[in-house]
């Protein structure tokens, strides 16, 4: 029986695809988010690892525009934007509320501007290990978009001899 490694059966079933959504800033909405990122990538044949992935990442970006963006007070939109090329996921999300006015601060981990609310300040470094890019911009007033990148297929399958 001829064996074809994980990359190989990938390859064969690979076609650019993108998709798009938009939904209230709502907490509840956070898990429509992953399920909708992690059903755009079955195609691409992720490990459940790289599922977990990209999951946690998804909900962390979500989560950070739900209650900083938008104060957690549902009022809003969030929009998700995802692409594939080959073996590359790519995500955007993105708020139109409040921004951030130090990228760079709110991306230590452990900093955080909502301690009332039991904050852990680790959304951004998440979203870093995650994913193999994360890229933040932000302008107060106008917003912030999230974009990471992800190579799916880095976890290789050990055949059995």
């Amino acid at each position: 029986m001829d064996h074809l490694s994980s990359l190989d059966r990938k390859s064969e079933k690979k076609t650019d695809n993108w998709m798009q959504m938009e939904f209230p800033a709502r907490s509840e909405n956070e898990s429509l988010a992953r399920v909708a990122v992690a059903s755009f990538m079955t195609p691409l044949d992720p490990t459940l690892e790289e599922m977990a992935d990209v999951k946690t990442a998804v909900s962390e970006a979500v989560t950070n525009a739900i209650i900083h963006g938008y104060d957690g007070e549902g009022e809003g939109i969030i929009y998700i934007r995802c692409r594939f090329e080959g073996d590359l996921l790519e995500i955007e999300i993105e708020d139109k509320g409040k921004g951030i006015e130090d990228i760079k601060r709110a991306m230590e981990p452990l900093f955080t501007t909502k301690p009332e609310m039991d904050r852990s300040g680790m959304g951004f470094a998440f979203m870093e290990a995650f994913t193999d890019h994360l890229e933040v911009t932000s302008h107060p007033g106008m917003g912030t978009l999230v974009a990471m990148k992800k190579k799916l297929g880095t976890y290789a399958w050990i055949e059995e001899i």
